[in-house]
């Protein structure tokens, strides 16, 4: 039978699981992946964790790892009590003892580790556990990371910030993360060998906020060149990285080689098959259209043996690489013959070097491109390579599975994954009840290739209750109470137990946070982060009563809580939603007064927004560390060796989250609502907006948008240059602040719904 758990039944009783093994499908060529490190070093670094997360605390828990335990190649771990009031727990690896240890602290001791803070007020002495208690997935791999990941949101990080990450992967059970830093120096290495010089290098490279997308073929010299400075320094985090990630038990994805070289290869080897691609989403051939190696010519198993055989010497292998070949960009031949021998030629060049590699590709050209990518394609593409030696990221599963119209993969292994968030954008987003179900569906699926459950989000550092909520599914055996679930979550988020609390979070579970409509993704379309024309997107999946409800309790609760990390920045992300919400009922407002040249309307309506609401909203964000635009610039900064550098990366960082590209060529994509951001990027297009509004019908002249965009996008690119600086460390009281807004705007929001 499967496992029955009564902390989903109510919040004070004790976790009791009974599992059963399910007849799964095996592939022998996955078998012998698993965690390279010994028990004992696995052990140690568990300790570490631990220490890291609790103090002197973590002394209470008795920690071993024996992967003798594993059954059926599945991670376990078993949790007891011990002497002297200490809790053991012995697991298969190390991420398994974790991801115990986190179960035990979540639902015996009502503690919670999350990207915004933690909640870690442990009882004392700890509860006891009575017997055994036994924790099992039925899922070999627990997948984390995006490739765009790295660039939306770690691409400043020091070790500090990667170790908190590391240890976060470790307590949800995560044992296949991506591990892409640092690449860009041993690519160097490899193209200087070759014979290209530095300037052909200079004008291939990203800067750094982009390199996620040269990686892939999208996008040269945009923010770039790169120094040997920023070289050095990401090679030495990488080090790091994997020493950690494999320490823990985990299996790092190494990057491999997918074709694509710099234009100067065509200058050395003039021979050599190269196909130019059309230029990628709204760029021109300046920063964009790729050059792809043709998999028949011989120069491609040499750079690609060359770049894997540096890799593996300089930093080991775990044989997992993860390239993608035509990601966004339509191959050269819809040719099944053609498609099939370009995947098994970087197949090839993967086992040339490394005859245990698995070649893992995430799958989202399918989702991307279905115009192109039909069956008869995407079965050659992954008949090129031996069943069971690919394994594929079924990306966006939660919105749009592809295992199910495509025979499971055409038998190779896939990954059922959550999305979740495209370009790590602010806004509260879910689609609980899709990854309730679909991981599940997929298990039972006829023929299942299912082997492992992943979280792929484009950007991280938001919407915390998805990621909990998705990692701890990777544990269970079938869906879950959601709305029980969401009680537990708010108390242990918390630390207490409180009735508007629990109400609230059953709202935003069943509101927000439970998307089923594809069209919507969580790519947020407000018209707050949009730059403001007279069709702008106001379409909600939620009633947005559900949230103003979620907000008024969250509020009544505040006051005894703002000492609370987790309890202040949710209560700036809801209220952050509550007004976004009244910026798209205010720009209706807005529209509808300058439709009807009603100029009162207009003032009052666009006074409100860009003199009052949206200065209000700039000051919460600036209350809360994590929503400040002058950390992201502070980090940006802090990597750089010269005044020189610092200044590219700073813009950089700007450009990323507002233009993103010279001339805003994927406008507003990464839009983050952060304070200084807010105030100086988002309300400075608005109160343009309504001032030409105003204009126009003072002057009689209908709205020009042509002429609107050319004299914002000044305003935009502005921004981007302007070198200004803004605090990293919060400004002002969050409860003073919520507390006014609360007041004066929620009974104008219920009052703007009737």
């Amino acid at each position: 039978m499967p496992y029955k758990c009564s902390w989903c039944l109510s919040l004070p009783l004790i976790a009791v699981i009974y599992v059963t093994f399910p007849a799964n499908c095996e592939f022998p060529t996955l078998a012998h992946l698993g965690p390279q490190a010994s028990d004992e070093t696995q052990t140690k670094a568990l300790t570490d964790l631990v220490k890291r997360l609790l103090g002197s605390r973590g002394s209470e828990f008795i920690l071993l790892v024996n992967r003798s335990l594993a059954r059926d190649d599945l991670d376990v771990c078993e949790l007891r009590s011990a002497g002297g009031d200490k809790i053991a727990a012995t697991g298969s690896s190390g991420v398994a003892v974790a991801a115990g240890v986190y179960h035990y602290l979540k639902y015996y001791c009502s503690c919670q580790v999350s990207w915004s803070g933690s909640q870690l007020s442990l009882p004392s002495p700890l509860p006891g556990v009575p017997g055994v208690l036994r924790l099992s997935t039925p899922h070999k791999f627990r997948y984390y990371q995006n490739v765009c990941t790295q660039s939306y949101s770690s691409v400043w990080w020091d070790w500090r910030r990667w170790e908190q990450e590391i240890d976060w992967m470790a307590l949800n059970g995560v044992n296949l993360p991506l591990a892409f830093t640092g690449q860009e120096a041993l690519w160097q290495e490899v193209y200087l060998g070759l014979g290209l010089n530095q300037t052909d290098i200079d004008s291939f490279f990203t800067g750094p906020a982009f390199l996620a997308w040269n990686r892939m073929g999208n996008l040269v010299q945009w923010g770039g060149p790169l120094s040997s400075s920023w070289h050095i320094k990401q090679l030495y985090l990488q080090y790091r990285i994997l020493q950690r990630m494999r320490a823990l038990g985990m299996m790092p994805v190494l990057p491999a080689f997918s074709g694509i070289v710099p234009k100067a290869i065509t200058r050395l080897f003039p021979q050599a098959k190269v196909t130019k691609l059309g230029p990628w989403s709204n760029f021109n051939c300046s920063y964009s259209c790729a050059y792809v190696l043709e998999p028949s010519d011989p120069l491609f198993q040499r750079i690609g043996s060359l770049f894997l055989s540096k890799l593996l010497a300089e930093f080991g292998t775990d044989h997992i690489y993860n390239t993608d070949t035509f990601n966004e960009m339509t191959p050269t031949s819809s040719d099944p013959v053609y498609l099939s021998a370009v995947s098994r030629s970087v197949f090839a060049s993967m086992t040339s070097v490394d005859s245990q590699a698995i070649w893992l590709m995430q799958g989202w050209l399918f989702v991307n491109n279905p115009t192109f990518w039909k069956q008869e394609q995407i079965k050659a593409l992954l008949h090129g390579v031996p069943i069971g030696r690919m394994i594929v990221l079924d990306l966006f599963a939660e919105s749009m599975p592809v295992f199910s119209s495509t025979s499971s993969f055409y038998g190779q292994p896939f990954i059922w994954c959550m999305l979740h968030n495209f370009g790590g954008n602010s806004g509260l987003f879910g689609t609980v009840e899709n990854i309730n179900m679909g991981p599940f569906e997929a298990l039972r699926y006829p023929n299942s290739t299912l082997v492992g459950l992943g979280m792929a989000p484009e950007g991280i550092e938001q919407n915390p209750v998805v990621y909990e909520l998705m990692s701890e599914l990777a544990w269970h055996w079938e869906p879950i109470d959601l709305y029980k679930w969401a009680s537990l979550y708010a108390a242990r988020r918390y630390g207490v137990s409180h009735e508007n609390l629990t109400d609230s979070w059953k709202l935003l579970f069943h509101s927000v946070y439970n998307c089923t409509v594809p069209k919507y993704k969580n790519h947020n379309h407000s018209p707050l982060v949009r730059r403001p024309t007279m069709h702008m997107n106001t379409d909600l999946w939620y009633n947005p009563r559900d949230l103003y409800e979620a907000w008024r309790l969250m509020y009544l609760s505040a006051k005894p809580l703002m000492s609370v990390e987790t309890f202040r920045y949710d209560l700036v992300d809801v209220t952050r939603q509550a007004l976004q919400l009244l910026t798209t009922q205010l720009y209706l407002e807005i529209k509808d007064a300058f439709q009807k040249q009603n100029l009162p309307k207009l003032l009052t309506a666009g006074g409100l927004l860009v003199s009052d609401l949206l200065p209000e909203l700039d000051r919460l964000l600036s209350s809360e560390s994590h929503f400040l635009l002058g950390l992201w610039l502070e980090q940006a900064r802090a990597l750089a060796q010269d005044k020189h550098e610092a200044e590219q990366y700073e813009v950089n960082a700007r450009n990323q989250i507002t233009l993103w590209g010279p001339e805003g060529n994927i406008l507003d994509y990464a839009s983050k609502e952060w304070g200084g951001l807010m105030g100086d990027y988002y309300t400075q297009r608005w109160s343009l907006f309504v001032n030409t509004l105003v204009q126009c019908l003072d002057r009689g002249k209908p709205f020009n948008q042509d002429a609107f965009n050319q004299a914002v996008f000044q305003v935009e690119k502005n921004f981007t240059i302007n070198q200004k600086k803004y605090p990293s460390k919060p400004q002002g009281d969050t409860y003073d602040i919520v507390t006014r807004i609360f007041l004066k705007y929620y009974p104008k929001a219920l009052k703007r719904l009737n």
